[in-house]
């Protein structure tokens, strides 16, 4: 046995019909999840990445030297990981006819809570008692999906061990985003990960209406124009993708204006999709206090009374205007140590429920000015302000404040998904840019986010300050546009990067 020590016999009897019991739910439990899903059904980006590496799988392939059968998906909850999951196990048993005793599915939260046991010990009794061999001697392949892995602090060691053993078992572990810091140095360099974001503009509208889709290259064109904009053949590259954009978008009859201020609103997460604006303000929120339930005290242990400290923060990042958080000042509103301050905001982080952008400060330097915090989807700010009574669709600073938030959070995706920009930081100087991206050669790209009229001489400044060879303002244009050495940008052709 792979597990440490010896069980006793209703122990592993206990574990038997657990692991049995998961094994002939699992069918329905999917069925039920992705029909109560309804139209989300249709498949996010990050399914057919994953289904491709099964399909390599399947066919023997060899990706590199390592074949990709350790995937990780961590994310916030909430943005559709177990629906992937599924997904998944639907395709392996209905399409590519893969046996039910083959497919394991089941989640750390539950096992821990009712059996206290951990997801060594189900993979064991998998291999050992359904299938009456050890990892080395399996003849087929099978396949293991762990939801919530984060709540069994020894998954990633799990995972390295079960990868080692057998090159029959494939496996994807879903949980927080702390999973990535979870990982070992031995695990890491096994593991494929896939980070599960909010909706993008383009996936709303592409779940939300059946068979449309942006035109090809969209999302490519507009990340190349804020990437390499000084070559003006890439403007008019990405001028043209937005006129096919805007032809597409005729053929959707709600106004796109009222569709793109919904979902800054209310519909950044997949399960709000088909909700009305005031349910899915409550969904969230019941989302949020999950994270803060579950998710933070999983990852660090705090006491009960700092539950609301927590929510107090929440509550702080959600009603300030831009601008930097200091941990003093945190510390000073809330009458608690900046030490804590500081260790709520890190957790808080993990979980990927906010994100920092630090103030620039070039090379080598160290600035000691406040952090700016986002939430991972501005949908998330308006719940909480929905929750308190400050929520105004009509408030034109508080969209303006969302607005930026959409931006920092399209641009830590970009980070985090495919490594550009290099960094993102802020001006902290007075009147500096809103955003500070790097390209890969450490070009500086200076981007100011407007809603309502926004002058130029912001940019233009910040041009000249980093002497970069242009920059950006993301605005209420019609359309882009590049004068001298300023690219403008209309706030929803930018939402489908």
């Amino acid at each position: 046995m792979l597990g440490e020590g010896k069980m006793e016999i209703n122990e592993k009897e206990q574990l038997l019909k657990y692991t049995l019991a998961k094994l002939a739910e699992a069918p329905q439990l999917v069925k039920n999840h992705l029909e109560e899903a309804g139209r989300t059904l249709k498949y996010r980006r990050a399914y057919f990445r994953i289904k491709k590496y099964v399909d390599n799988y399947l066919m023997g392939e060899q990706l590199g030297n390592i074949s990709k059968r350790l995937v990780i998906l961590p994310g916030l909850r909430g943005v559709g990981k177990t629906t992937i999951v599924f997904q998944i196990y639907d395709y392996l048993k209905n399409q590519k006819k893969i046996e039910q005793d083959r497919l394991l599915y089941f989640s750390t939260d539950e096992l821990k809570a009712y059996l206290g046991r951990k997801i060594l010990d189900v993979t064991d009794t998998f291999i050992q008692e359904i299938h009456k061999t050890s990892p080395i001697h399996l003849d087929k392949e099978i396949f293991i999906f762990v939801d919530e892995a984060h709540f069994d602090s020894n998954w990633s060691e799990t995972a390295k061990i079960l990868f080692d053993k057998s090159k029959k078992i494939f496996m994807i572990f879903t949980g927080s985003s702390a999973l990535s810091l979870e990982l070992s140095v031995d695990a890491a360099r096994r593991t494929t990960k896939e980070i599960v974001f909010p909706m993008n503009f383009s996936e709303y509208l592409t779940l939300r209406y059946d068979s449309w889709f942006p035109p090809k290259d969209m999302a490519e064109s507009v990340r190349d124009l804020i990437f390499k904009g000084e070559n003006n053949a890439i403007v008019e590259y990405a001028s043209s993708k937005e006129n096919e954009l805007t032809k597409k978008i005729l053929k959707i009859e709600r106004p796109i204006e009222k569709e793109w201020e919904d979902f800054v609103c209310y519909k950044g997460f997949p399960f709000t999709l088909n909700m009305s604006q005031i349910e899915a303000h409550e969904k969230i929120f019941s989302m949020i206090d999950r994270v803060i339930e579950k998710d933070i005290f999983s990852i660090q242990s705090f006491n009960t009374e700092t539950r609301n400290t927590i929510s107090r923060i929440l509550t702080f990042l959600a009603l300030q205007s831009p601008g930097g958080t200091s941990d003093s000042k945190l510390s000073e509103r809330l009458g608690i140590s900046p030490t804590l301050v500081r260790s709520i905001l890190d957790v808080l982080e993990k979980t990927h429920l906010i994100f920092s952008i630090k103030p620039y400060g070039g090379a080598g330097k160290v600035v000691r000015k406040p952090w700016k915090y986002y939430f991972l989807s501005p949908s998330i700010n308006t719940a909480i302000r929905f929750k308190l009574g400050a929520f105004d669709r009509n408030d034109r600073g508080m969209f303006g404040v969302l607005i930026e938030n959409m931006v920092a959070s399209y641009l830590i995706r970009m980070k985090e998904t495919i490594n550009l920009p290099t960094g993102i930081f802020y001006d902290a100087d007075e009147g500096g840019a809103d955003f500070i991206i790097q390209d890969t050669k450490e070009n500086i790209i200076p981007l100011e986010v407007g809603y309502g009229k926004k002058d130029k001489g912001q940019i233009e400044r910040a041009i000249k300050k980093y002497n970069s060879k242009y920059g950006i303002i993301i605005c209420e244009c019609q359309n882009i546009k590049k004068g001298n050495n300023i690219i403008y940008i209309p706030i929803t052709t930018f939402s489908f990067v």
